[in-house]
Formats: C-alpha cells, sequence, structure tokens
C-alpha cells in the first residue's frame, strides 16, 4: 500500500510541476523523444524545427512495414499488440501498442481519477466497482510479421491490459464483455448492454467511465428495457467521460440526469494517446506536458500548445513514444493558464460554425 501510494504522488507531482513550467517539460521530453525518433528510419535525422506534421494516412505505409515485422521503420520498441479506433472520421484507424506507450496512457489516463479522489476524501472515495461499458478488444484478426493478432478497439484492449488502473475494479471484467463476441450492430449494442445491466445491477459500483455516447446509450437502453435509469440501480460518486468534443457543455447535463447529480470528470483520451485531464471544477483539460509534446497549427503559424493566448485555438499535433508531430484531427481552443477544450474534429464546417459563434458571441466562458 505503501508503495502504491507513492506512486500515486510520484504522479500527480510529476504533472503538476509539468503545468507549472511547461516550457521547461516540453524541453527535456523533446530531447528524450528525439532519440528514439532518430532509432527509426521514418524519424532517421529528426529535428523539432523541420519536421513536418503528419496525418494518420501518411503513416499508414510506414504501420504497414511494422505488421510485415520492419518494426524499426516507425517504432524505437516492439509492439505489444494492436488496436484499433472507432472509426469517428471514417474507417477505423490501425496501430500498434509498445510498453512506453503504454505506460504513458497508463500514467496520464489515471490522473483525472487521482485528482478527484485526493480532491475528495482520498482513495476511499472510489473504493468499489466501475461500470465496464468499453468496447470489445477481440474484433478482428491480422497478421503480424508470419503470425496471427487478435485485436479490437483501444478502449476494450487498454482495460484488459491494465483492468486496475488506480485500483477501480471493472464490473464485469473485460474478458466477460469479449466473451460476448459481439460487433457494433443494434442488436450486439443490446445484446452487451443487457449483459452489463445483468452483471451490475447488484454489485456496489461506485462509478463509470467511458465514452460519452456509450454511457448515454446504456442510459436509454435500461431505461427502455427496464424502466430504471444508472441513478435508480447505484449511488455513483462521480462519471469519468471521454472521447468526443464538448464533453461539460453537452454531455455533463445529460450524463447527470441519468447517472445522478455528481461530477462529470472530463479525459482527454485517444487510441493514441492519455493527453490530459479535468482536475479541477473548470470545465476544461490540462496537458500531460510531462508524457507528450503538443504544439497547435494557428492562422499565425505552428506554435508550443503552452503559447497559446485565452481564445486562441488551433488543430492539434501531439508527438507521442509512437508518432512525432501527429496532427490527431482535433481542433483545440485555449482557455488561459494552460486549461484547454476540444471543440470538435478538424472538419471545415466545424470551423465555419466555430468562426460564427466566435463572431456573433466572442468569448463564451
Amino acid at each position: 500500500m505503501r508503495e502504491a501510494l507513492r506512486r500515486v504522488a510520484d504522479n500527480l507531482e510529476s504533472m503538476r510541476r509539468s503545468l507549472a513550467d511547461p516550457a521547461q517539460a516540453q524541453g527535456t521530453l523533446k530531447e528524450s523523444l528525439q532519440d528514439d525518433y532518430r532509432s527509426t528510419e521514418y524519424g532517421a535525422g529528426f529535428d523539432w524545427g523541420s519536421a513536418q506534421a503528419a496525418t494518420y494516412s501518411d503513416l499508414k505505409p510506414w504501420l504497414e512495414r511494422v505488421r510485415a515485422g520492419d518494426r524499426e521503420a516507425l517504432l524505437s520498441e516492439e509492439p505489444m499488440t494492436w488496436v484499433m479506433t472507432r472509426g469517428t472520421t471514417g474507417s477505423s484507424k490501425v496501430v500498434p501498442v509498445t510498453p512506453r506507450h503504454m505506460d504513458h496512457l497508463v500514467r496520464g489516463g489515471s490522473r483525472a481519477v487521482l485528482s478527484f479522489a485526493v480532491a475528495h476524501g482520498g482513495l476511499g472515495t472510489l473504493a468499489g466497482g466501475v461500470l465496464n461499458l468499453q468496447f470489445p478488444s477481440n474484433m478482428r484478426v491480422m497478421d503480424e510479421g508470419g503470425r496471427d493478432v487478435v485485436y479490437g478497439f483501444s478502449s476494450g484492449t487498454y482495460a484488459k491490459m491494465n483492468p486496475m488502473m488506480a485500483g477501480l475494479r471493472l464490473v464485469p471484467r473485460q474478458e466477460e464483455i469479449d466473451a460476448l463476441e459481439t460487433g457494433l450492430t443494434v442488436e450486439d449494442w443490446e445484446r452487451r448492454y443487457e449483459y452489463i445491466y445483468q452483471r451490475a445491477k447488484d454489485e456496489d459500483v461506485v462509478t463509470v467511465m467511458g465514452v460519452a455516447p456509450v454511457q448515454t446509450g446504456f442510459a436509454r437502453y435500461v431505461k427502455r428495457r427496464h424502466g430504471v435509469l444508472p441513478r435508480d440501480l447505484w449511488s455513483l460518486n462521480v462519471v469519468f467521460t471521454t472521447s468526443v468534443a464538448k464533453i461539460q457543455s453537452r454531455y455533463a447535463p445529460v450524463l447527470r440526469n441519468m447517472y445522478g447529480s455528481v461530477p462529470v470528470v472530463e479525459m482527454y483520451t485517444a487510441t493514441e494517446g492519455a493527453f490530459g485531464q479535468q482536475v479541477d471544477e473548470l470545465p476544461y483539460w490540462v496537458p500531460n506536458y510531462d508524457l507528450y509534446v503538443f504544439e497547435a497549427e494557428t492562422g499565425g503559424g505552428v506554435k508550443p500548445l503552452h503559447e497559446l493566448r485565452r481564445g486562441e485555438w488551433g488543430r492539434l499535433i501531439v508527438s507521442t513514444p509512437m508518432f512525432p508531430r501527429y496532427l490527431i484531427g482535433d481542433l483545440v481552443e485555449a482557455a488561459g493558464k494552460n486549461y484547454f477544450r476540444v471543440f470538435g474534429r478538424d472538419r471545415p464546417m466545424t470551423v465555419l460554425e466555430h468562426r460564427l459563434f466566435r463572431a456573433v458571441f466572442g468569448w463564451f466562458i
């Protein structure tokens, strides 16, 4: 227990130091990542001042080479497994999971949970079950260098690989979700939702963590099928939610109605990393400057994310243990003092709507 508490304290302290001096944290991280990038064919001669930002489409041929067994084409470590995205911008992306990538996911992904617990009486606040609404981790089979690899959605895979993140207990376990062998049809979703309901309805569930549309979808299902809402089944302490834009303005009121009048804590996570989290009552997330390098492509050029002024926005560029200068496809806006929000995916209509909104209403809060 003492060692676990020390790791919790060290993790949160690392986040706090990086937020206090993001320029220093980002500079130190750049040196470490640069060495890793230069050990690959893709990143040979990598330089922060001249390297171009890349999309998934740009990296896809290099990922195909990794799948064929040529790991050093793009990665500095051997993949542990592969995962797929939900395909919010089209077809699913398929990316590898390396040990360092997984370490950053665990450290970054636990910070919203740990920050909430510390501010609300300690880890005992979350002693109980976590309603597991993650996607299946066993959707497809791929050939990786001559061997078959079963893979699935990143949320389910990460839950299975690290089932006790921050000491929380998943109900049901991810292995149970995978054993249903379900997909993404309406019937598949209802079968999963029914299993989760039956498995968890008599458990001591204290929180739910996952993708916001799935959280609302589950609540609507149990209301329609069983005449109850999650708030009628469990006394939750908090809802942790992720993976969509404008969580606090669009989803938080709906989630509170469904799950109870409790805090809704935003986590900015994706298949490619755990990039930031809400750490207080303000409706924004703060970046994990000690784990990832953040930049933004703005109207005035590419800038370090921490240099964006309040109200300034751009296309987010992240550098991860696997991908250098990666255009992830999100539009991010600064709220000042290292607070940010993602207001949408990088689409022309989203940009137009944002510009019109700002022209009419100005800075909203």
